[in-house]
């Protein structure tokens, strides 16, 4: 009789241990199978994000190389200009003197100086140097031929454009310091150079990302009203009208 009455309490007991545990174990893989949701969601997020953040630096990446493609366009434009301005330079230089005026004739603004024309020679060492720049972008090798090329061709035509080519180099490398030093022989001691304008308007930029603001808007005056014609000028204008806006 003892035996049954301890088998009736113990029996009991051991159940309600037994239903204890189930439920524990029961919450047990509840809780896992929800940390396992969160984790598998968690996952996916992060997989969602990569994706975006790969998307994003694609974009930036396609951006970048627009920007330089049409960067290079740019300097090849602006080559290829200076290539078809140099033949027309040397065509004239070539053609006869025209007649002086006669007396009481109004004059025209004075005429820029005679700069001596390359010769064969000269003209490939710039041409040299021209595709350092355009086609293999070797900044550094091209600084140094055309301080070579400066020394040797000394205030030639094609020298004016070795020294603005130069700041143009310092300016993509960038050397700001040195960028402008070069537009500023260009400007002064050429001032009536086809280079010139060109060379007051990037004398100008070149101020401008020094933080020399001041300086930056006086070098785009004095494009427009030394050279009021010259694109130069356009450029300028559009300068000064950003910075007013």
């Amino acid at each position: 009789m003892r035996q049954f009455l301890m088998a009736t309490v113990v029996l009991p007991l051991a159940l309600g241990q037994a239903g204890v545990t189930l439920a524990q174990s029961a919450q047990d893989t509840q809780r896992n199978a929800n940390n396992s949701q969160a984790t598998a969601e968690l996952f996916y997020m992060i997989q969602q994000l990569q994706g975006e953040v790969r998307r994003l630096q694609g974009e930036v990446e396609e951006q970048r190389h627009q920007i330089e493609r049409l960067q290079q366009q740019g300097r090849d434009r602006y080559i290829d200009l200076d290539q078809r301005i140099l033949d027309l330079s040397e065509k004239i230089a070539s053609q006869p003197a025209p007649e002086a005026s006669s007396p009481g004739s109004t004059a025209s603004a004075p005429e820029a100086r005679d700069y001596r024309q390359p010769s064969a020679e000269e003209r490939k060492a710039y041409e040299q140097i021209q595709d350092l720049i355009r086609n293999q972008k070797k900044y550094d090798e091209a600084i140094s031929r055309i301080y070579e090329f400066i020394d040797e061709y000394p205030e030639g035509d094609l020298t004016v454009n070795a020294y603005y080519w130069l700041g143009e180099v310092y300016l993509v490398k960038p050397q700001l310091e040195q960028a402008k030093q070069a537009f500023t022989i260009v400007a002064t001691r050429f001032a009536d150079h086809r280079k010139a304008p060109d060379a007051v308007y990037k004398l100008g930029v070149t101020h401008d990302r020094l933080g020399e603001k001041e300086q930056a808007r006086r070098s785009m005056q004095t494009v427009i009203g030394d050279y009021p014609s010259s694109s130069a000028a356009d450029l300028a204008r559009k300068f000064l009208e950003s910075r007013n806006s």
